[in-house]
């Protein structure tokens, strides 16, 4: 407690003003009595002196008002004080981060698995309903900045785990754009095609020798709401077998195949889970999968041993979210029934309580500069979904912008709905 007497706190000041101010609410309250008069102290003369001005209980009334003030006012400087150097960007606005802090702290724990742009996508509407968020990020990426970290440096790809720290962070904008700042060709052959946020959760690794820890660290930098964790900590890769019987390995190489998969594995197979992930599978209210490349993004989690048997026993509602658009050479032509029957032929049972599709077609425009690149709005088709087993729900989940992908808030709004509607257990 001396420590808040410490010089240069800015606080003393204001707790000597509320000192005041609670001194004289109890003043006036002495001198409401009514043989406060009689009394030989200081409160029997003031009140004499005051009694030919106004009638007490005026008096009285007056210097409490006046001590309630300055009481007030001590106490809001003191707070501002605290607050201005605890956390700047509240400044101004703290009763609204205090009420929304706490309302969020009652939200329910929600688990979402995947990777890619889509999980990250989902985690940025989420964190608006939660903060008990749990995203289970799969680590079977070979491409990109990631692929060479992963390559060069041994360790696990970071990519799609920086994009779902960014996606749940609570820092000022400014931190997450330098977090995924990329390095252009001026910085070197070095640094060339690097994020930032790459690099820094690669040297935390080196640093704390755990990728996992690092992961964890990186998240207090960025203060985020929930958590991330990898999948698995195993040097997992994808092995699909085509439609015309090549095998192919490593996930660049299958999204970048014209054929189509027949059969999607793990690289090893055996590649044991985190008991992170399965204890926040069942501890949670709902768990949601998807939206993102339905066998690169999807997929990969859920063929770590262990994890669909997790989801099954767990008596949370279980949510795929299909993808808004078909991907050229990986899933050309698919409904949203042919996705979840791909999963439930991979997984060897449907786990999926509900099935979660878009209603809302693109513009003209956007249409069509897709289908150049040979892409189609995914087909609902609710009767299909009912039959393999999952509950159907159509909503709008478009975005707005000039691309046909999900839009954060109406997919979080939507997934919300579901939950509250939904009993409990399965």
């Amino acid at each position: 407690m001396m420590r808040w007497l410490w010089p240069g706190l800015g606080v003393k000041r204001w707790m000597a003003v509320g000192a005041v101010g609670i001194a004289l609410v109890g003043f006036g309250a002495a001198l409401s009595a009514p043989s406060a008069a009689r009394e030989p102290g200081v409160i029997g003369f003031v009140q004499r002196h005051l009694a030919a001005v106004a009638p007490p209980w005026v008096s009285a009334l007056l210097i409490m008002l006046a001590g309630a003030a300055v009481t007030f006012l001590g106490m809001r400087q003191m707070v501002r004080s605290i607050v201005h150097t605890v956390s700047p960007k509240d400044h101004g606005r703290l009763a609204e981060a205090l009420y929304a802090k706490r309302c969020l702290a009652d939200g329910p724990r929600l688990v979402a698995l995947g990777g890619g742009t889509g999980l990250s996508t989902l985690l940025r509407g989420l964190k608006l309903w939660s903060p008990n968020i749990t995203a289970v990020v799969t680590v079977s990426d070979d491409g990109g900045s990631s692929g060479r970290l992963r390559r060069d440096l041994g360790i696990l790809p970071p990519g799609d785990i920086r994009n779902c720290l960014v996606a749940l962070a609570d820092v000022e904008p400014l931190m997450t754009q330098l977090f995924q700042y990329r390095f252009t060709d001026k910085a070197g052959q070095g640094l060339e095609g690097h994020s930032l946020g790459n690099l820094l959760i690669a040297a935390l690794t080196g640093v704390t020798g755990d990728f996992k820890l690092a992961v964890e660290e990186t998240s207090k930098v960025l203060a985020i709401r929930g958590r991330v964790v990898p999948c698995t900590l195993a040097d997992v890769r994808l092995k699909a077998e085509m439609d015309d019987g090549s095998v192919l390995v490593g996930e660049t190489t299958i999204a970048d195949s014209p054929r189509g998969i027949a059969r999607l594995r793990l690289e090893p197979e055996d590649a044991p889970p985190l008991d992170e992930v399965l204890g926040a599978i069942a501890e949670a209210q709902a768990i949601v999968v998807g939206p993102g490349s339905l066998y690169t993004s999807v997929l990969p989690n859920l063929l770590v041993p262990g994890v669909v048997e997790a989801i099954r026993r767990a008596p949370a509602p279980t949510i795929y979210v299909c993808n808004v658009m078909t991907q050229p050479g990986e899933t050309d032509g698919y409904t949203a029934s042919r996705h979840l029957e791909m999963l439930v032929k991979h997984l060897g049972c449907n786990p999926f309580t509900v099935c979660l599709m878009n209603s809302c077609l693109p513009t003209a425009a956007v249409l069509q500069a897709y289908r150049k690149e040979g892409a189609e709005p995914v087909r609902p088709e609710a009767a299909k979904v009912l039959e393999l087993g999952s509950r159907p729900v159509v909503a709008d989940l478009l975005s707005d912008e000039d691309l046909a992908r999900h839009d954060s808030q109406k997919l979080a709004a939507a997934i919300m709905s579901v939950v509250e509607a939904l009993p409990p257990a399965r």
